[in-house]
């Protein structure tokens, strides 16, 4: 017994030498993070933990992604529909429509949950002297100046986390559960965190909790016969303790074994195996020491909430708030922009089966998204409502953007890119080609044509006028019409790949009839008549530069489009712009190649936004240097757009071709990256040394058409001279073939 408790105590140890190139991107202190949201996270999609210090107790709050109270609030959107609003404001009698599908998302449920926390009393074991997360196998160990030490890991692959205390000697440390306050009255405190309502709202009854010597069960009744359990086990082996804890959903939780074999302690090897194929995806390397270790840190946290067969991010994914109160807006999600960044660099940065996670969820809730079109809409076709629970129900909210009719056609986007970065044919005919034309013929049907243009009956740009009546445009806005306009185009390209010639007509007979953007000498408009009149914190009326990538800078009058609406929002300023919006505003930066005003967003937002454990919360943690919002709501979407403005700075896909160190920083002399992914499922590595491309390797993993446009130099591919047209290069490739490009001059 005591050799194998030896054995996982070595496999804990194992990372020192398995980790030494993320070593210097470790979260690495000499104390216990003190608040829930500085706190070290673990994670593995569908489990996470918090690891922090509460009192004298070191604390793992524990949650699950799918505990969610899904008790509906919405009323009948059969009455209450999309023809009963567009009613309401042309009477401009408009408080009945924020009372009847604005107000619900105010009550209690549906809402995210935390499950419980475990606690050890750590009172007797002197100072922390040093706490670090291990990015290379995700372990966290705590080290105390009496010599014990306690790591702490949850699985990759099960749904199971480790914990483990060595040489506590005459002391006995062993798992307390703490149980939320579903049934009490606790007073919560304000950590201006924008949480909700106390956990006690949701009115459960007290759950029961079974102990024995080695155990501690834990059942939370909910309603409706739904409930979760927690369970935590231990053994404790002469000065060790090791255990083990997991958070089951309407099921009994099994006792999981916890002994170490000499073939695999407790799972170790296949734990640190998913690490290290995660890490191997991609890397790169560029010489800004605070963007890079947020970038690896933002890569770290999606590998932590992303996991095939557990349900899409939202805006806290598998760390849900544990102050005692509902998380910030719910924990919900957020489809009218949250969710849609939060994958953003999934595909840049080869990460596809973790994208995958979103569009495996949406087309689970496909199901629910149609018969929310057909009440809500009154037409054929798919749409989801922007603020939705885990099974896809709506929650109300904003409705200009809860109930938004292009929510779908940004949903869309993933489809396309899913497919474009992979070229995978069974995706593309099983849920792409289906999903992206199902949107359109969605948005097809509740447009109208007037004098041979297509229009919208109401449309909006989140969230500008909040939720007022004025946030209501009677013509397009460009997010709503840069969504149209893509949505049309994709289907198109999807009908085509498919071989559905004559729907491939009819989509670009469709994309025709939409208007122009509405474009004046401030850029691009809000709407018609709505200039940007003041900072604010989306970048929705850019859309069709960043993500949609509809514009090209590189044509002149797009070019005129993009530099007159940067200067307008720099004349606005930045005071009204959350952390996310300094991570958008970083590759819209980059797609107009301005690479050093890019980086500024990069370290403005990792500098001032982030908590020391790097998570984003959305205000200016430094008292409102950059922006108005000094409050500290945690939420994901900032950090992985922020993974992708970085991607945006050394490799774009980017209307039919690809190009390669588009925006370099003008202090970034030497950078490199290894196996960044671009659409036509192509993977890159490339150096950049002395100020210059220094050589490009592209390995066609489908085959196909290349079209790259190079970086400035005299580049050969097997010892020739690369012929480009308008600086891109078109050449063949086959499944497979590597091409290795040199710059001689």
């Amino acid at each position: 017994m005591k050799k194998l408790t030896l054995i996982l105590l070595i496999s804990f140890a194992y990372h020192i030498s398995f980790a030494q190139n993320l070593t210097k991107y470790n979260l690495s202190f000499d104390k216990l993070p003190a608040k829930w949201d500085e706190a070290m996270p673990l994670g593995n999609g569908m489990l996470g933990a918090l690891v922090w210090g509460k009192a004298d107790k070191l604390r793992l709050s524990l949650d699950r992604a799918d505990l969610w109270d899904e008790r509906k609030a919405q009323p009948d959107l059969n009455i209450y529909n999309w023809k009963w609003v567009q009613n309401q404001v042309d009477k401009k009698e408009y408080g009945i429509v924020q009372k009847t599908l604005d107000d619900p998302y105010h009550q209690t449920t549906p809402t995210k949950i935390p499950a419980a926390a475990i606690e050890f009393n750590i009172s007797s074991l002197g100072k922390v002297v040093s706490n670090v997360l291990n990015l290379k196998t995700a372990l966290n160990t705590v080290k105390f100046e009496n010599g014990v030490v306690f790591n702490c890991y949850i699985h990759a692959t099960r749904n199971q986390g480790f914990f483990g205390f060595e040489n506590l000697k005459n002391t006995a440390i062993l798992p307390e559960l703490i149980v939320h306050n579903y049934a009490g009255n606790e007073k919560i405190a304000n950590d201006n965190s924008h949480s909700g309502e106390g956990l006690q709202k949701l009115g459960y009854a007290k759950g029961d909790v079974t102990k024995t010597q080695n155990t501690i069960r834990y059942r939370q009744p909910m309603t409706d016969g739904h409930f979760y359990e927690v369970l935590i086990t231990w053994k404790k082996i002469n000065d060790h303790i090791i255990g083990s804890w997991t958070v089951t959903k309407d099921a009994a939780a099994a006792i999981p074994p916890i002994s170490a074999t000499a073939k695999e302690p407790t799972g170790w090897d296949t734990h640190t195996k998913w690490w290290a194929n995660f890490w191997n995806k991609s890397s790169i390397s560029i010489p800004d020491e605070l963007v890079q270790k947020q970038y690896y840190l933002e890569q770290y946290k999606l590998g932590s909430v992303a996991r095939k067969g557990a349900p899409a991010i939202t805006l806290q994914a598998v760390w849900t708030a544990d102050n005692g109160s509902l998380p910030p807006w719910k924990g919900d999600f957020h489809n009218d922009l949250n969710t849609q960044l939060s994958y953003w660099p999934t595909y840049t940065s080869n990460h596809l089966t973790e994208g995958k996670t979103f569009t495996d969820w949406l087309w689970k809730v496909k199901g629910e998204s149609e018969k929310y079109t057909k009440s809500y809409f009154g037409v054929a076709g798919l749409n989801i409502p922007g603020v939705v629970t885990l099974s896809g129900q709506p929650m109300g909210g904003w409705i200009q953007y809860s109930m938004s009719p292009t929510v779908g056609a940004w949903c869309s986007q993933h489809f396309y890119w899913q497919w474009k970065y992979s070229m995978d044919k069974q995706f593309l005919n099983e849920q792409a080609y289906p999903y992206i034309t199902q949107s359109a013929t969605f948005l097809e049907n509740i447009t109208f044509l007037k004098d041979g243009v297509r229009m919208l009956p109401l449309s909006s740009s989140p969230e500008y006028n909040d939720n007022a009546i004025s946030a209501w445009f009677k013509n397009w806005s460009n997010f709503d019409l840069g969504l149209a306009k893509f949505l049309f185009k994709a289907a198109k390209e999807v009908s085509l790949a498919k071989g559905d010639k004559k729907g491939a007509e009819h989509w670009q007979t469709i994309a025709n009839q939409l208007p122009d953007y509405e474009v004046n000498e401030t850029g691009f408009t809000i709407a018609p008549g709505q200039n940007l009149n003041a900072s604010h914190r989306h970048m929705s009326q850019y859309m069709a530069i960043y993500p949609l990538a509809l514009l090209d800078y590189n044509k002149p009058e797009d070019k005129t489009r993009i530099d007159n609406s940067y200067k307008q929002l720099e004349a606005k300023g930045t005071r009204g712009w959350c952390g996310y919006s300094f991570s958008w505003m970083a590759s819209l930066y980059a797609r107009a190649y301005q690479a050093d005003k890019a980086l500024k967003q990069l370290q403005i937002f990792a500098s001032n936004f982030c908590s020391p454990n790097s998570f984003h919360l959305n205000g200016d943690q430094k008292g409102g240097q950059y922006s108005g919002f000094t409050y500290r709501p945690f939420t994901l979407e900032g950090n992985f757009a922020f993974a992708q403005g970085v991607n945006e700075l050394l490799l774009q896909s980017r209307n039919g071709y690809i190009e390669v160190f588009p925006a370099i920083p003008t202090t970034w002399k030497d950078c490199s990256f290894k196996d960044l992914r671009t659409e036509g499922a192509f993977l890159i590595s490339a150096n950049y040394k002395n100020g210059k491309a220094d050589s490009i390797t592209v390995l066609a993993e489908q085959g196909g058409e290349l079209n790259i446009k190079l970086p400035k130099g005299n580049f050969t591919l097997s010892g020739k001279q690369v012929k480009t047209v308008n600086g891109i290069a078109k050449i063949a490739t086959k499944k497979g073939e590597k091409l290795v490009f040199l710059n001689k001059g």
